[in-house]
C-alpha cells in the first residue's frame, strides 16, 4: 500500500494516542521512504546494522532466514576466540571462522572480527604461560589469525576487556597483563602489520556510563595511543543492558570517543526486558548512535531470544520462534528517522 502525507500523518497521531492511554501498539507507521530491514534502514544512514552468529546454527533454515534478510554485518560468537583458532600451540584451525565469513561475503554482508587477545577462552596451553614466553605466543596468535582472514574483515576486536569492574580504573590482573603493560599496545601494533586494512577496536562491557572509572580509564588509553600513533581506530561498546539501565549520559560516551577521532561501534547490544519498555531502551541506544556520525553501527549479540546467552531475559529483538518483538520495530523506526 502506498502511504499518502496525509495518511502517514493520520497514523502517527492515532499512534500517540495510544501511547497516551497506555494501549497496546500496532508496528509503527514510518515514511515512504524507509527502508523495511534493519541493515537496509541503517545502510541509509552510513551505518551497519549487525548480529552475532555461530556457525552450527547456518544449518537453520528459520535462523538463516532472519539473518541474511535483515543483518549486513556478522560477528562470530565464539569461532574466531583463541580457543577456537588456535587449540595447540601453533596449529591453527579456521574451519567454523571460515564458514561464518564465507556466509556473510557470499551475501554481501561484512565481518567484525572477535577476538584477537583475551584473558578469557585462551587454550588450555596458553593459560599456564607467563612472561616472554606467553606475550610472543600471544603476539604470533594475532598476527596469524589476522593475517588468515587479511582483507576480509571490516574491524577486529584486537584486544578484549583488559580493565577491572568497579572504581579503580585499573588494568585486569591477567597473564596478558603480566606480560607488562604495553602488550595492548603491542597487540594493536601486530594486528596492523598483519592486516593493514582493517579497522583495529578496543572492545569492553561497562564502558557504556562516562561517569564510571573503567570508561575514564578507557579513554585516557585511547587518547594516549592516538597522542603517540598506537594504530587504533574505533572503541566497542558491549552494551549489555539488564532492564532499565542504558545510562542518561551514553550519548555523552559515544561522543566524547569520538572526539578522540576514532569510530564507535556497538558491538555486542542485548537489552532484558520485554514490551515498549525494552523498546524504548532500544530507541534510546538507535539514537543515540545516529546521533554522533562517528559512531558506525550497532551489533546485536544474537538473533532469536532463544539464541541468547541470556535467554531467560529476552534481551533481543526477535522471539524464539523468529517474530519481529516490539523492539524491532522501536529500532527500525529510529533508524529511518522516526
Amino acid at each position: 500500500m502506498r502511504l499518502t502525507t496525509r495518511s502517514v500523518r493520520q497514523a502517527v497521531v492515532a499512534i500517540s494516542a495510544a501511547v497516551a492511554l497506555g494501549t497496546v501498539m500496532a508496528p509503527p507507521v514510518v515514511a515512504e521512504s524507509a527502508q523495511d530491514t534493519l541493515g537496509a534502514a541503517a545502510s541509509q544512514t552510513g551505518r551497519y546494522f549487525g548480529a552475532a552468529v555461530a556457525a552450527h546454527k547456518l544449518s537453520e533454515p528459520a535462523y538463516v532466514s532472519i539473518l541474511d534478510r535483515e543483518f549486513n554485518m556478522v560477528t562470530a560468537e565464539n569461532e574466531m576466540k583463541m580457543d577456537a583458532t588456535e587449540p595447540n600451540q601453533g596449529q591453527f584451525t579456521f574451519g567454523n571462522a571460515d564458514r561464518i565469513v564465507n556466509h556473510a561475503l557470499s551475501r554481501g554482508m561484512r565481518v567484525r572480527g572477535h577476538t584477537l587477545a583475551w584473558h578469557s577462552q585462551q587454550p588450555g596451553w596458553m593459560q599456564g604461560m607467563e612472561g616472554p614466553g606467553l606475550r610472543q605466543a600471544m603476539l604470533n596468535h594475532v598476527t596469524q589469525v589476522a593475517a588468515h582472514f587479511r582483507g576480509r574483515i571490516h574491524s577486529w576486536d584486537v584486544v578484549n576487556e583488559a580493565f577491572e569492574d568497579g572504581g579503580s580504573g585499573a588494568r585486569r590482573n591477567s597473564n596478558l597483563q603480566r606480560t607488562g603493560n604495553d602488550w595492548i599496545e603491542a597487540a594493536f601494533r601486530a594486528a596492523r602489520a598483519a592486516d593493514p586494512g582493517a579497522k583495529l577496536c578496543y572492545n569492553d562491557y561497562n564502558i557504556d556510563d562516562w561517569s564510571h572509572a573503567k570508561t575514564q580509564a578507557v579513554y585516557r588509553m585511547v587518547q594516549d595511543f592516538r597522542s603517540r600513533g598506537v594504530p587504533i581506530d574505533c572503541v566497542g561498546l558491549q552494551s549489555h543492558f539488564f532492564g532499565v539501565n542504558v545510562p542518561a549520559n551514553y550519548q555523552t560516551t559515544i561522543s566524547s570517543f569520538a572526539a578522540l577521532g576514532v569510530e564507535v561501534q556497538i558491538t555486542e547490544l542485548d537489552v532484558g526486558g520485554s514490551g515498549w519498555q525494552q523498546a524504548d531502551n532500544y530507541r534510546r541506544v538507535t539514537q543515540a548512535c545516529l546521533n554522533v556520525p562517528r559512531c558506525t553501527g550497532i551489533t546485536v549479540w544474537g538473533i532469536r531470544d532463544s539464541d541468547s546467552w541470556r535467554a531467560s531475559q529476552t534481551p533481543l529483538l526477535f522471539d524464539g520462534q523468529g517474530n519481529k518483538k516490539e523492539a524491532y520495530y522501536s529500532v527500525l523506526n529510529t533508524l529511518n528517522g522516526g
